[in-house]
């Protein structure tokens, strides 16, 4: 399933003009996305710090406003701190149970199911004793024009 979002990160990120950069050693952060623009206020470049997360546990296209994802309590918190000098966010991709199910090819395109959905947690509090559950709202597919917007708010200075 990570090698599956990896290829879709690298996608988007391909998509939407953006570089990538996985950390080493990684501190709970799988990779930085950065986009370069002269008309980013704060700097040329902006980044981002993307935390990877996959389920096969929840079913395609989730019903509702939100679905719940639970979090080890240390991501959460790393993900969760604020104020931070670089804004972070937890990509969470809906697979399909069976890998044979991952990908589809054709002349015309190749498909992957099912679909990463992005949160910012900023400020999000930790409410279990080892595990925290979070809603990820439904509404906010992560694809190239997803992140276009997310760096063109962090460029302008704000939040994802």
């Amino acid at each position: 399933m990570e090698t599956l979002q990896v290829g879709y990160l690298h996608a988007v990120a391909a998509a939407a003009g953006c570089s990538l950069a996985q950390p080493f050693p990684d501190h709970g952060i799988d990779w930085h996305v950065s986009h370069s623009a002269p008309g980013h206020a704060v700097d040329d470049e902006v980044t981002i710090k993307v935390q990877l997360k996959a389920t096969y546990q929840l079913a395609p296209d989730p019903p509702g406003p939100t679905f719940a994802f639970t979090l080890d309590n240390d991501h959460l918190v790393k993900l969760a701190r604020s104020p931070v000098s670089v804004h972070k966010i937890l990509v969470v991709m809906i697979v399909p149970r069976s890998q044979e199910d991952w990908l589809r090819a054709g002349h015309d395109r190749l498909s992957l199911r099912h679909c990463c959905y992005w949160i910012n947690l900023a400020g999000h509090a930790v409410t279990g004793r080892r595990r925290t559950t979070v809603r990820i709202p439904t509404s906010r597919i992560f694809d190239d024009r997803a992140l276009c917007e997310i760096m063109t708010r962090v460029g302008a200075g704000g939040r994802p």
